[in-house]
């Protein structure tokens, strides 16, 4: 009889808590959450050199952040540190790190904490992509995208992370993909990546959580492919459902989702019903989705291919 009123107990306490936790998500859809400052905080940002990081750099020095670029690139690195500072960044501190070499990342993490402080804000943003079929990606590419893509985060968070906890302050952020949701013809490498990305923030988020730190908040980011050099090409269909993203508005959403300590960002909306559609019909009327939407064929035209082609190459001699 007891074992029975443990379960009856245990079911009412989930169910309250589920109810408890619909509602005041319905409540912040009416009532926006209120913006934390992040004014002071140190962000550090991988893959800040172009594209999407530079973009997210420009916003937190708009913000009055303490800025901590990273990137390979040391020259598009300078020039997003100029940018920051051109936009109110009184404190930017650029580094060269190569966040695939697990060694480089502990190194430069101790240079930051001994001449910036303590990181409260990490966003993992630097990837890769390949964009070519399986059986044509080399090895050695497939490596570098789970190296950069998936595998960074874990050195990066090892390294920033138990000071967030000791503290219990501070904020992890992923930039995954759709390609981290669904599984996208021509991006095998780059979204089985993003797809382990994706699985070790949400893994964290919940350990986070169980251990009681809960002002070490999560924001796990997935957005439909955004128009930087890495996709450059890259078209959709229909355009009015899954539009292809500009960098400032994915940007602007990214940082309103940190400063409202969202977990989930999913870019386009149109994305979430895809989600549940892939769990609820056949593969092969996903196909047929993804067919109608132009998903299967987007990286045939996918000119960003040039890009990955010239790092293949770059990596190349790196290794001869």
């Amino acid at each position: 009889m007891s074992i029975n009123m443990d379960v009856i107990t245990d079911i009412s306490v989930a169910l309250g808590k589920i109810l408890y936790y619909f509602l005041e998500s319905l409540l912040y859809k009416i009532i926006p959450k209120t913006k934390k400052n992040v004014a002071g905080e140190i962000v550090l940002i991988t893959g800040a050199g172009s594209g999407l990081g530079r973009q997210l750099a420009i916003h937190f020095a708009r913000l009055g952040a303490i800025l901590v670029l990273w990137d390979i690139n040391q020259e598009g690195n300078t020039e997003t540190c100029s940018l920051a500072k051109e936009n109110g960044g009184e404190k930017v501190f650029p580094y060269t790190c190569d966040c695939s070499n697990r060694q480089e990342v502990y190194r430069v993490a101790d240079q930051v904490r001994k001449e910036v402080g303590d990181v409260t804000i990490l966003i993992n943003n630097a990837g890769i992509a390949t964009g070519k079929f399986f059986l044509d990606i080399p090895d050695h590419m497939v490596e570098k995208s789970f190296l950069v893509n998936a595998i960074s985060h874990f050195w990066t968070c090892k390294a920033f992370l138990p000071a967030m906890i000791k503290a219990n302050h501070g904020h992890l952020v992923c930039i995954s993909s759709i390609a981290g949701v669904c599984g996208i013809n021509g991006l095998s490498d780059y979204s089985a990546s993003k797809f382990a990305a994706f699985g070790f923030a949400e893994s964290l988020f919940f350990e986070l959580t169980m251990v009681k730190k809960t002002e070490v908040k999560t924001t796990i980011v997935c957005p439909h492919f955004i128009n930087t050099g890495m996709f450059e090409g890259c078209t959709s269909k229909y355009p009015f459902l899954l539009p292809i993203l500009e960098q400032e508005y994915v940007a602007k959403k990214i940082v309103n989702a940190i400063l409202e300590e969202q977990v989930y960002l999913m870019m386009p909306k149109f994305l979430y019903i895809i989600l549940i559609l892939k769990q609820i019909i056949s593969p092969k009327m996903l196909m047929a989705l993804g067919e109608y939407l132009g998903v299967d064929t987007c990286m045939v035209s996918f000119k960003g291919r040039k890009k990955a082609n010239e790092l293949q190459t770059e990596t190349e001699g790196k290794h001869q």
